[in-house]
């Protein structure tokens, strides 16, 4: 399960509220959880709370629009450790774009945003339609986090080819699954006749004989 965190303004908390809520089937499905700053519950240092959670986020949605541009938390802090990590490789960073703005030069800007080719949310004629797409991506971003988690289908192959079959000194790696197909000649093929002939034979004979030595009044 991917942990999704949101970097936004609060004044696009409302947008922000309408981006979960297409997100439940995810959640439903366990791909992914969400984590906000408004989950912060009283008593808890506020700043520390969202720097922990935005380092263990898998994904981070950056909820892009002026005010999250003008505001120096979003911009400075959350934003530019979430590309850090982005670039380490340890998350990914998805712009989301609520509203117009000028965000392509950006230090964002060359990432793929979400609804596609960038346009903001706020000007679909039909919202659902925005956030359908938004909703696509990161459940791609996801499978994708899930995928380099497990290792990938050829890396889990080779990690269990590694596992059974050891290097040897300095060897280098090869695959564990190196065959040729063998062509049966016609001898090949009359041996395996005559002793698959000869275990059946047996088989029903040592049967015989139990079920006689079981049932003496009867002749097999």
């Amino acid at each position: 399960m991917a942990v999704v965190f949101f970097s936004y303004s609060h004044k696009d908390e409302e947008l922000r509220d309408e981006l979960e809520i297409h997100l439940a089937a995810l959640k439903r499905q366990g791909v992914i959880e969400t984590w906000h700053d408004r989950r912060i519950i009283a008593g808890e240092a506020t700043d520390h709370t969202i720097s922990q959670h935005l380092e263990e986020a898998d994904i981070v949605l950056l909820l892009i629009s002026p005010y999250f541009i003008a505001s120096d938390y979003c911009y400075d802090i959350e934003m530019k450790r979430a590309l850090e990590r982005n670039n380490a490789g340890t998350s990914k960073v998805i712009p989301v774009i609520l509203h117009p703005c000028d965000w392509h030069r950006l230090p964002f800007g060359d990432l793929l945003a979400s609804p596609k080719d960038g346009k903001p949310i706020s000007k679909f004629p039909n919202q659902h339609d925005a956030f359908l797409d938004v909703t696509n991506a990161i459940r791609a971003a996801a499978e994708a986090v899930d995928s380099k988690r497990s290792g990938g289908p050829a890396v889990t192959e080779a990690r269990s080819a590694a596992a059974s079959e050891p290097m040897v000194g300095s060897a280098p790696p090869r695959s564990s699954n190196l065959r040729i197909k063998k062509q049966f000649t016609d001898h090949d093929k009359h041996r395996f006749q005559t002793d698959a002939f000869e275990y059946i034979a047996n088989f029903f004979e040592g049967s015989l004989e139990e079920l006689r030595a079981r049932n003496r009044d009867i002749d097999t």
